[in-house]
């Protein structure tokens, strides 16, 4: 696998030589909030362990700091800070700890976005952790003799992925990454979103979001007309992908369950590709707690 950038927060993920047999595994996470004290670190190392068995790309589409527990932030909390970011230099403390957490997976991450959490960082202190987290990544990979490259996203972007069949079928797939924003609502949980997206987001074959911290798969069935004239039909896939972070935890107290939050999914979702006659065939499942 080899992994460009082609534009401005355009990623282009090629795969040469794709024949029978192959198979390749994507690994869709965000909200992580890995530095909060109540997140599932557990959890993490679990999928990224199974990750590293399938041999998966990860993708993560952000706030994967949660970076809210600096003296500068009115929301810290001393009960979600752990002990190892209690330094002055908090911020640095964050990405260090993030490198050593993930770097033994370093070669398997692809493309990693931004969240609100690290745009608040980046636009009221002039620091961006995913930038640093990316170099990290990519320090580790080159010590290690990988020549694997971490690639730093956006809030938003494109990844695309090309395929050649039998080294001369192409095919492409495309992937459009947003964190998302809004509260996701309690009735819909942000799924009214995929039916105004799915308007202005024609050329996307999977729209991944996160940041409300829910967790659905919806297809939406299309009907296409080729440049030859030839009627189709394919399916738009909208992943929402859940967080890491456990707020409700037994619902006896706290921020999220004193404004009336619910429990929310924990977890992450896969993509499996796989080559069926001619064409790259995909399919997509959540893996929950």
């Amino acid at each position: 696998m080899k992994i460009q950038t082609v534009g401005n927060n355009v990623h282009v993920l090629s795969f040469d030589d794709v024949r029978i047999g192959w198979e390749q595994w994507m690994l869709l996470s965000g909200d992580r909030h890995h530095d909060n004290a109540h997140t599932d670190r557990a959890l993490e190392k679990r999928h990224l362990d199974l990750a590293r068995e399938r041999k998966a790309l990860v993708i993560d589409v952000g706030d994967l700091f949660c970076a809210m527990q600096g003296k500068y932030d009115p929301r810290s909390s001393k009960s979600a800070l752990r002990d190892e970011h209690k330094r002055d230099d908090y911020l640095d403390a964050l990405v260090e700890e993030a490198a050593k957490f993930y770097g033994p997976y370093a070669d398997l991450f692809a493309v990693l976005g931004q969240g609100n959490h690290e745009s608040s960082i980046l636009n009221r202190l002039g620091t961006n952790l995913t930038n640093s987290l990316v170099r990290e990544l990519n320090g580790i990979n080159k010590a290690n003799g990988s020549e694997r490259v971490v690639k730093a996203g956006g809030y938003g972007g494109w990844i695309k992925f090309q395929f050649k069949i039998r080294k001369t079928v192409g095919q492409n797939l495309n992937m459009k990454y947003f964190h998302d924003a809004g509260g996701g609502g309690p009735v819909t949980r942000g799924v009214i979103q995929t039916n105004r997206q799915a308007v202005y987001l024609p050329d996307a074959d999977f729209v991944l979001t996160g940041h409300v911290h829910e967790a659905w798969v919806v297809p939406i069935t299309r009907e296409r007309l080729s440049t030859q004239g030839k009627i189709s039909q394919d399916i738009q896939w909208h992943i929402k992908v859940p967080t890491y972070k456990q707020e409700y935890g037994d619902g006896s107290g706290g921020w999220h369950v004193e404004t009336g939050k619910p429990p929310k999914p924990l977890g992450c979702c896969w993509i499996r590709l796989w080559l069926e006659g001619s064409e790259v065939r995909h399919s997509v499942s959540l893996d929950l707690r």
